[in-house]
């Protein structure tokens, strides 16, 4: 996760820095009140309210947050959002958009080093996390950098056969999608579950596909 969510932020610098806006990024904290309060569709929710707050300011709305477990054991969210200068976001809860608790708003003096280690925290106690609970997310991103998003976001053995142009997707149904050519690749790993313990074994792929039709391939 800490990797991903730094990629993320990176893009994000960078496509701000290719157009030459000039920006500040709000570091937004959002705290339930209540241990229990959790909801998934929360964060979205309050997505939603910022990106309209934005659209009418006519700023592209550009943001990436992580969730985050509290010692008490209730939920806790960091989003950076990126912000022309001289704008402020209002404080959700007194706007009404975060009803659930509380917020602080700070600027970043160093963004991707605050990211980075709430990120930290959500790997060391993924566990924890409700089910269904999402911890990352990012938006706003051009079109190029979110195909290197998604590209640095693969297995390596994706990352090793294809380039960030080949645009690779999970296929529904397995497998990776490869936009550029419609080629769906398939794992050369498989899972075997045993008495000793569950193992990723290599796949004989020219074995497993001898003998079959081409609709089965």
């Amino acid at each position: 996760m800490r990797y991903s969510v730094l990629t993320s932020s990176r893009l994000q610098i960078e496509d701000l820095n290719q157009g030459g806006f000039r920006h500040r990024i709000a570091m937004l904290t959002l705290t339930y009140r209540d241990l229990d309060g959790w909801n998934p569709r929360h964060v979205s929710d309050l997505m939603r309210h910022i990106r309209q707050w934005c659209k009418r300011r006519n700023i592209e709305f550009r943001y990436v947050w992580v969730a985050e477990l509290q010692k008490r054991g209730a939920l806790h969210y960091h989003i950076l959002i990126w912000l022309p200068r001289g704008i402020c976001l209002p404080k959700p809860d007194k706007q009404g958009w975060w009803p659930h608790g509380f917020t602080k708003i700070e600027w970043a003096k160093n963004a991707l080093g605050y990211i980075a280690k709430y990120a930290s925290k959500g790997e060391e106690n993924a566990h924890g996390f409700p089910k269904g609970c999402r911890i990352h997310g990012c938006g706003g991103l051009y079109a190029k950098s979110r195909n290197e998003r998604c590209w640095w976001s693969m297995p390596s053995w994706v990352r090793e056969t294809t380039t960030i142009e080949d645009s690779p997707r999970r296929a529904k149904g397995g497998g990776i999608l490869l936009k550029s050519t419609g080629e769906i690749l398939v794992s050369p790993w498989r899972v075997e579950f045993t008495a000793m313990g569950i193992f990723a074994v290599k796949r004989n792929l020219e074995q497993e596909t001898k003998g079959m039709t081409n609709d089965q391939i």
